[in-house]
Formats: structure tokens, C-alpha cells, sequence
């Protein structure tokens, strides 16, 4: 049986709206295996985002536990927990957030700058994930001289540069047209199968879960008959 990298149990999230309290998450209870490539489908306002945020700690918890390779990461301080997500975690977002005054190679190696590696690895690091994703030939590029499809593989690259644990993305073929989309889910299957990445994607497109090896639907802050799914 493969390893529980991401268990949820209890999970619950609110957030205040103006004098409301509106509770997004609803005692989530999920494990996520090592090298699963996890679809989080269903509609807006279901808490597919918050979940992911959960998860990659970006936002707490307001009840329930929450470990990622056996750290408890809802009981991280600020700080800790903003190293551990520098370790831990690459994000792919669906509008890419790259800087646009800088290159490719130097979007890229951005997360490095947090870490000990000397310059040269820094180097080596963002050269080899920009040949992973197939765009070597443009690591002096600024986002604005390269098409969406391109600007989105830098995302990825830049992502995993730092090796991380858990990849996480969120609607990350939502700004794409259907071809570019299909080239960034081949890119996230590769990374997944050969580089043995534990993925999770937030996404509305059926054909995006399709490529995923499960699928969660979230209704209204719940996972109907998914707790512990194997």
C-alpha cells in the first residue's frame, strides 16, 4: 500500500463576510498518497481553492488536523510555516505570476534565492527544469516575448525547481485555449509518472480530471463518500 503524504481529518474552514460567518469546509476528512496525481473538481464556491490553500499552506485550518509528510503543519508558527511551503511546495497558478521585468532563468530561480545553493547550483537547478519543461532555448525570454502555453511550462519549472514535496496547482489550463491546454496536462502527467511528483490540481474541466489518477468532487464544502478514499 503507498504511503499517506497529505491526511486530513476534521478539516474545517471559515471565513467572516461582513457580520457573517461562513464556514467553507465542512469536517474534510481525505488522505492523499505519494505519487497520486489528485483531481479536485466541482462548482464555484464549493471550496476546491480554500482546500488547496489548506494543503499547501497558504491559509489555516480552523479545526481538525492537517499533516503532510508526517509535519502537522496547523501547528507552524508565521515563520515555520512559510519555510516549510518554501521546502515543501510548488504552486502553478491559472495566470502564471511571473515577474515581468525578469527573464525566464530568472523567474525561475526565484525560490532558490531562499535557499544555501551557491550560485552555480542555482544555475544547474534552473537549467535543468527549464529543459524538463522544453524551453531551454528560451531561458532569456520575458514572459511578454513568450505565448501563454510557454509562460505556464516556466510556471511549472519554476515550481518544481526546488524540488519539492507536493505540487499544487489551481485552475492551471483555465487562461489556456485547448491545444495549450493539452501540452501543460502532458507536461503535469510527465511530471507526475517520471518524476514521481504527488500532484494535486483544482480545476472545472472534465477532460483536465481526466488525465488525473483520481478525481474528489467537493459540494458545498464537503467530499460525499470520499473520506480516507484510497
Amino acid at each position: 500500500m503507498t504511503t499517506a503524504l497529505v491526511s486530513l481529518k476534521g478539516i474545517v474552514k471559515r471565513y467572516v463576510r461582513g457580520k457573517q460567518r461562513v464556514q467553507v469546509l465542512h469536517g474534510i476528512d481525505l488522505e492523499i498518497h505519494a505519487g497520486e496525481f489528485l483531481a479536485l473538481m466541482g462548482p464555484s464556491g464549493s471550496g476546491k481553492t480554500t482546500l488547496l490553500n489548506l494543503i499547501g499552506g497558504i491559509d489555516r485550518a480552523d479545526e481538525g488536523d492537517l499533516l503532510v509528510a508526517g509535519q502537522r503543519i496547523n501547528a507552524l508558527s508565521a515563520r515555520q510555516l512559510a519555510q516549510w511551503r518554501a521546502r515543501n511546495v510548488g504552486f502553478v497558478f491559472q495566470f502564471y505570476n511571473l515577474m515581468p521585468l525578469l527573464t525566464a532563468e530568472q523567474n525561475v530561480e526565484l525560490p532558490l534565492l531562499m535557499t544555501n545553493l551557491t550560485k552555480a547550483q542555482r544555475s544547474a537547478n534552473v537549467k535543468a527544469a527549464l529543459e524538463l519543461v522544453g524551453l531551454a532555448d528560451r531561458a532569456s525570454h520575458k514572459p511578454a516575448e513568450l505565448s501563454g502555453g510557454q509562460q505556464q511550462r516556466v510556471a511549472i519549472a519554476r515550481a518544481l525547481v526546488a524540488d519539492p514535496t507536493l505540487l499544487v496547482c489551481d485552475e492551471p489550463t483555465g487562461d489556456l485555449d485547448r491545444e495549450m491546454a493539452e501540452q501543460i496536462l502532458d507536461l503535469l502527467q510527465i511530471v507526475n509518472r517520471e518524476q514521481r511528483k504527488t500532484i494535486i490540481m483544482v480545476t472545472h474541466d472534465p477532460k483536465a480530471a481526466e488525465r488525473a489518477t483520481r478525481q474528489l468532487h467537493l459540494d458545498k464544502g464537503r467530499l460525499p463518500g470520499s473520506s480516507l478514499a484510497a
